[in-house]
């Protein structure tokens, strides 16, 4: 494995480096504290472009890689973005971006991935349901064909973007679960205009990243295209599938960026703040416990490397995928802990903003898929029967 990354990723950590500079905690925490859009950290992205990463470049975009977006993410958390650095990128850059790229026709990818690349686009996904949860397969949105045009009725929840988005990508049945051979037959995937009048959108109140809302999402009888579908009526599954590996690889960047983020507030903090007459971070009953997460921290991430690679190359990354996200999430969540701990009560300080990254890093344990179907799936791949 060569480990020598050349000037593009030594050009892509030190862009990402300057504009989490610049939008750095005290940035993030205003933003939280008001609910607003981070609309100008948005556009530096798009200026920067980290939104067309992914994006070949017929389309306006760099043709990069998952390596890329992922170092990317990484970096902008780790260097003062907290989850930002990786809420801002997931969903259109990440996931849309990918899902139009290998899927979308002709005119679907000079329609949207030159609006992508250049951040002028922004996609919301809609695949969580309220009784579908983690099983997308039971998803209960219907698209039903009526001559050339399909009608859409359903309920999606947790749709970040939402009410902002110019489209969804919408994960539906076409065919009911029941009258399928495969559970995995008869999902379809639609690109749909969130300015439809048959659509309604309601934010959810929720524990953090209030800069950007999530939502539920209700569909009453839209009306859409053949050309709006993404790839074939009923072989949606498999779209899917690839647009969700960048998202747990995202996560995983999420977990390490965020874990060394706080660590290295706290290590700040311990340098500097003494008792008993030496710095509180001398005593290994403060240090060991935010290096011992921080150590599987790193190595988290040279499984999301592997990941990130076997993505780029068309290979299967399931399983790595889902390795690097379980374990950068459990390291995370203990290195923000532990830092959350070094700074005594003023870790329960806004001002600090250990204690918002604690409530970012959270999110992390249950989305995009929850800590403990990651473990399902390594389960099954190291030769545990089936659970579900």
């Amino acid at each position: 494995m060569n480990f020598d990354t050349g000037p593009e990723h030594s050009m892509i950590r030190s862009t990402a480096t300057e504009i989490a500079e610049e939008f750095g905690p005290e940035y993030w925490r205003e933003k939280e504290e008001n609910g607003e859009f981070a609309r100008d950290f948005w556009d530096e992205l798009g200026d920067a472009g980290f939104h067309g990463l992914l994006v070949p470049e017929e389309y306006r975009g760099v043709g990069m890689g998952m390596q890329e977006m992922g170092l990317a993410m990484e970096t902008l958390c780790a260097e003062g973005c907290g989850m930002a650095g990786t809420w801002y990128l997931v969903l259109t850059a990440g996931m849309a971006a990918v899902g139009l790229r290998e899927y979308g026709t002709e005119r679907q990818k000079e329609e949207y991935l030159t609006d992508i690349a250049t951040g002028d686009r922004n996609f919301s996904i809609g695949i969580t349901e309220p009784e579908a949860g983690t099983n997308t397969l039971d998803v209960a949105t219907r698209a039903e064909r009526d001559g050339d045009e399909y009608v859409l009725n359903g309920q999606k929840a947790w749709i970040t973007f939402a009410d902002r988005a110019d489209d969804m990508i919408l994960v539906t049945r076409t065919t009911p679960i029941d009258e399928v051979e495969r559970s995995t037959d008869g999902i379809s995937l639609f690109v749909v205009d969130m300015d439809d009048p048959g659509i309604s959108v309601s934010p959810i109140p929720k524990h953090a990243m209030n800069y950007s809302k999530s939502c539920e999402v209700f569909l009453e009888d839209v009306r859409v295209s053949e050309g709006d579908l993404l790839g074939e009526e009923g072989d949606g599954w498999w779209v899917l599938v690839d647009m969700l590996n960048p998202e747990r690889i995202g996560f995983a960047a999420a977990g390490v960026g965020i874990g060394k983020l706080a660590a290295h507030t706290a290590i700040e903090y311990t340098n500097d703040r003494e008792v008993f007459g030496q710095p509180v971070g001398a005593y290994q009953g403060v240090s060991f416990p935010i290096t011992k997460p921080y150590a599987r921290l790193e190595a988290s991430t040279l499984m999301r490397n592997k990941a990130e690679w076997l993505y780029d190359q068309g290979e299967d990354c399931a399983y790595e995928t889902n390795v690097a996200k379980a374990t950068a999430v459990s390291a995370g969540i203990e290195a923000v802990k532990q830092s959350m701990q070094a700074f005594g009560g003023w870790g329960y300080a806004t001002e600090y903003d250990v204690e918002r990254w604690w409530r970012e890093i959270n999110l992390t344990r249950l989305a995009p898929v929850t800590q403990q179907m990651a473990y399902n799936h390594i389960s099954q791949q190291i030769g545990f029967p089936e659970s579900y």
